[in-house]
């Protein structure tokens, strides 16, 4: 398979990709043609169908389909300019080699979760963690599965697995290193802080924001689902329910990046500045390994400023 990551200019390709968008838009001139975005697991490409007469079989976004064409720049992007396009019929393709996937070892971040969870003293927070990623099994594979984000960071099939385990190993750093915080409190909060997001957004190969994620947010989400938990744990305090919703909820750090609090305990500081510093850099790192650039990468928003890669 050439996967898109892959392709060159004037490139003459033929080949099978999921189509991720369509768009059916017009030129200056007035005349139809189609605006697609193709996925294989290195990552989306831009297409264009500009001859929508024959050649060019019924497909709709989210369909897999194969295109015959050439690989063009247009102002300084590469674009597959498609001449001929037909739905791929079941068997044809391989789902795995469209979704975008962890390069990490699930079972590991599995291991490595479940180590946390058992190293954890208070025991109502270790029964909360319990429940959810070891007793409930239909739960943990979903978990694994799921991707982080639409497009931000961890993007793909076992993002979250990843970033909660980055995110709860940085915070077990952070709680060796400040006696001031309550480390199962912390750890706790880390494992669950994006749990919403299983409900946030859709599964592979949409992985889409849904209804529910649109109108709540995952951290509404989550905080509920956390909330109808604990009670269900006799031993689990009010006070102690409250502390880790507050983590939770305040774990963007700011209002106006989504949390409905912001901080007010060294535990819901701690996990957002944790949450903050996984994300960042792991959209440094999709954003330099996914470019052969040598100079400057212009302007980009989440850091508001111009990044290049750091010299040799």
């Amino acid at each position: 398979m050439r996967y898109l990551k892959e392709l060159k200019e004037g490139e003459m390709l033929s080949e099978t990709y999921l189509c991720k968008s369509k768009q059916v838009l017009q030129t200056k001139a007035g005349k139809s043609y189609y605006s697609l975005v193709l996925q294989d697991k290195t990552g989306t490409f831009d297409g264009k169908v500009w001859d929508l007469s024959s050649g060019i079989e019924h497909f709709e976004a989210m369909d897999y389909i194969h295109v015959d064409g050439q690989i063009v720049s247009f102002q300084n992007a590469l674009q597959f300019n498609i001449r001929r396009v037909r739905k791929c019929h079941e068997g044809e393709y391989d789902q795995k080699e469209y979704m975008p996937c962890t390069k990490k070892d699930v079972k590991e971040m599995m291991q490595e979760l479940t180590c946390y969870i058992k190293s954890i003293k208070n025991e109502p927070l270790r029964m909360l963690a319990e429940k959810f990623f070891i007793e409930d099994k239909e739960f943990a594979k979903r978990f694994q599965n799921h991707s982080a984000a639409k497009a931000v960071h961890h993007g793909f099939v076992g993002g979250l697995l990843e970033h909660t385990v980055s995110v709860t190993r940085l915070c077990d750093y952070i709680a060796k290193n400040y006696p001031v915080i309550h480390r199962d409190l912390l750890l706790t909060a880390a494992m669950f802080h994006d749990i919403g997001k299983l409900s946030e957004l859709s599964v592979f190969p949409e992985n889409d924001y849904t209804d529910e994620g649109q109108l709540l947010g995952h951290i509404y989400i989550g905080a509920e689902m956390l909330s109808k938990k604990i009670d269900t744990i006799p031993e689990f305090s009010e006070k102690l329910k409250n502390e880790l919703l507050h983590c939770i909820l305040a774990h963007h750090g700011e209002l106006e990046f989504g949390s409905p609090k912001k901080p007010a305990l060294a535990e819901a500081l701690a996990l957002s500045m944790a949450d903050n510093l996984d994300a960042k850099l792991e959209t440094m790192t999709e954003l330099l390994v996914g470019t052969e650039e040598k100079g400057w990468l212009g302007f980009q928003r989440l850091f508001e400023s111009n990044v290049r890669k750091t010299s040799d």
